[in-house]
C-alpha cells in the first residue's frame, strides 16, 4: 500500500479547490493554504496534476459555455453577437480592422560608426 506525501495531500486539495472555483487559481490557493507559485510549479513538475487541471479548465470552459448558450436562449444580444464573432468566424461573422497607412518620406541610410567613445551617462558627463 503506497502512502501518500503531504504534497499528494496537498494537491488533491488543490484539485478539488479548482473544481468548485470553476478554475480560479488564487481562490483555489487561498482555500487549499498554498501559494500560486506552489500550484504552478506542480504544473510544470507533474504530468498528471497538469492534465487534472486541464480537465478542469475543460469543465469551467463547459460551463461558461452553457451559461453563455442559455443567454442566447433568452434573447440575449450580446451574447449571440458574441458567439457569432467567436465560432462563426468561417461563415463570415468576424470584425475586421483595415489599416491603410502612406508615407511621403524618402528612405533615410543611417550608418554607425563605432568611435571607442562611450555614451555619455548623465548630463554632467556632458558639461565635463
Amino acid at each position: 500500500m503506497e502512502m501518500s506525501t503531504k504534497n499528494d495531500i496537498q494537491k488533491a486539495a488543490m484539485l478539488e479547490a479548482l473544481e468548485k472555483s470553476l478554475g480560479i487559481v488564487t481562490s483555489a490557493c487561498k482555500s487549499v493554504g498554498i501559494s500560486r507559485n506552489t500550484h504552478y510549479t506542480w504544473l510544470k513538475q507533474d504530468d498528471i496534476y497538469k492534465e487534472a487541471v486541464e480537465d478542469i479548465e475543460n469543465i469551467a470552459l463547459d460551463f461558461a459555455e452553457s451559461q453563455l448558450h442559455k443567454q442566447i436562449k433568452e434573447g440575449n444580444t450580446s451574447g449571440t453577437i458574441f458567439y457569432l464573432k467567436t465560432k462563426g468566424k468561417k461563415r463570415g461573422y468576424i470584425e475586421r480592422t483595415e489599416v491603410h497607412q502612406e508615407t511621403t518620406y524618402k528612405s533615410l541610410d543611417i550608418n554607425i560608426i563605432d568611435t571607442g567613445v562611450p555614451f555619455a551617462n548623465s548630463e554632467k558627463d556632458i558639461i565635463d
